[in-house]
């Protein structure tokens, strides 16, 4: 897992887009038993710190802005609209978890059965728990969207992945 979870930090972070105010806050721990990585990005300074055993720096790039349309769980995108308010990789050996927070233009209930209906499709098994779902993913890795509303029409979600 920890080489996939590095490349989707990179990817997002070649991602980089225009320098408005917020951005997608990235974040990425590792330790793999002969020291720890953490890469950040806070979505707000366009600044990563990368802190390893024996180099510490920051890095300033553009603000991060990811929407629905860079994030993918086999072909199936973010309901429609999306914005990704947050991502936090933890990666241990090759185990890992990965969560993705966003805001969807959508109440919570057409959310939960969009992705529902294009999991489904896309081989994960899943039932509604709450406002949300959990279940498995097509390789049965654990899988949860928590769902909560925000305001007129609108959702905040929590993806996680193990």
């Amino acid at each position: 897992m920890r080489p996939m979870m590095l490349g989707l930090t990179l990817a997002a972070l070649a991602l980089g887009g225009c320098d408005n105010k917020e951005g997608t806050t990235i974040t990425l721990n590792e330790s793999d038993g002969n020291g720890a990585m953490a890469l950040a990005d806070n979505g707000q300074a366009g600044q990563v710190a990368l802190n390893l055993p024996g180099f510490s720096g920051k890095i300033n790039l553009p603000k991060l802005h990811l929407d629905g349309d860079d994030v993918e769980f086999n072909g199936v995108h973010l309901y429609p609209g999306s914005k990704v308010t947050g991502m936090n990789i933890d990666a241990d050996h090759d185990n890992g978890t990965v969560h993705i927070a966003f805001d969807s233009p959508a109440d919570p209930a057409t959310v939960r059965d969009y992705f529902q209906t294009k999991l489904g499709g896309a081989g994960f098994t899943l039932h509604a728990e709450g406002s949300g779902l959990a279940g498995t993913t097509d390789e049965d890795k654990p899988f949860r969207l928590d769902l909560q509303p925000d305001g007129d029409g609108h959702a905040k979600g929590m993806i996680t992945v193990s």
